[in-house]
């Protein structure tokens, strides 16, 4: 009788939450949970959750961020409302899509309405407000920073979650802390900002994730792990944006004007 209830409850969760095929499962289009399975391939309880709101913030802010770079341009390269909407659409989701994507699950950022409302939201007010934020320079590049860190966290715990090793786990959650970025520029036929100059945009979503998984190999839950990411991610960015610190390969390329294309991607320094 035991058996038979415990059994009951097994598959009562997955009811709960919606059928799935994987280990992650959207409950009511409200947060992600990174599911626990048994040996008997039954949901035992959430490993890891993915607060909605969380989620939509990286994806308002990234929209934001796609917006203010699109409405910068002038001359043949100027976009229109639909462009910078697009832009900022692709910004703000596309980490999440690219992370989906490499973890061969269904994209989350399509599974809810709010995603796609929120980046095209924030894409308008960016590119309304694109002055306004111009003046809060400092405030954006903190925001980007914990952007990537939260983008980055996501990404490697998800990856660890559904059973990927741990330095697979690093670069998924690489791609989608700098993934936004990379589709924005492919999309306005840009050089990939992250190949030229910068402020360690990969480097500082590198040592967070290495984080993350060191910090759950010695036994840290995934939630305090990915908070851990998050803060060393940030603190990393600001840190090389405050003292322009850049990889030397980087900062050589710059100097020398080797490459005469990055003189399209706008720098902007606090």
């Amino acid at each position: 009788m035991a058996a038979a209830e415990h059994r009951q409850d097994a598959i009562r969760f997955p009811e709960l939450v919606g059928t799935q095929d994987h280990d992650f499962v959207a409950v009511g289009g409200h947060s992600t949970i990174i599911a626990l399975t048994g040996d008997n391939g039954c949901v035992t309880e959430p490993l890891f959750v993915i607060p909605l709101w969380a989620d939509l913030v990286a994806v308002g802010l990234g929209g934001v961020q796609g917006a203010m770079f699109a409405s910068g341009f002038v001359g043949k390269r100027r976009l229109d409302l639909l462009g910078v909407t697009i832009i900022g659409i692709i910004m703000g989701m596309g980490g999440g899509l690219i992370r989906d994507l490499l973890l061969n699950v269904p994209p989350v950022s399509l599974q809810s309405n709010w995603y796609l409302v929120t980046a095209g939201a924030a894409a308008l007010i960016g590119m309304l407000l694109a002055s306004l934020f111009q003046r809060l320079n400092q405030l954006i590049i903190a925001l980007d920073a914990l952007v990537i860190g939260l983008f980055g966290a996501f990404g490697t715990a998800k990856a660890l979650a559904i059973g990927l090793p741990e330095v697979p786990a690093v670069f998924v959650g690489v791609c989608a802390a700098v993934g936004g970025g990379i589709l924005r520029d492919i999309f306005m036929g840009l050089p990939v900002a992250i190949m030229h100059v910068g402020s360690l945009y990969a480097v500082a979503a590198a040592a967070g994730c290495f984080v993350l998984v060191g910090a759950n190999a010695w036994g840290a839950p995934l939630a305090v792990a990915a908070v851990a990411c998050i803060t060393v991610t940030t603190i990393i960015r600001l840190l090389a944006v405050i003292f322009d610190i850049s990889l030397p390969e980087q900062r050589a390329l710059y100097q020398r004007k080797v490459a005469v294309e990055t003189s399209a991607i706008p720098i902007i320094r606090p």
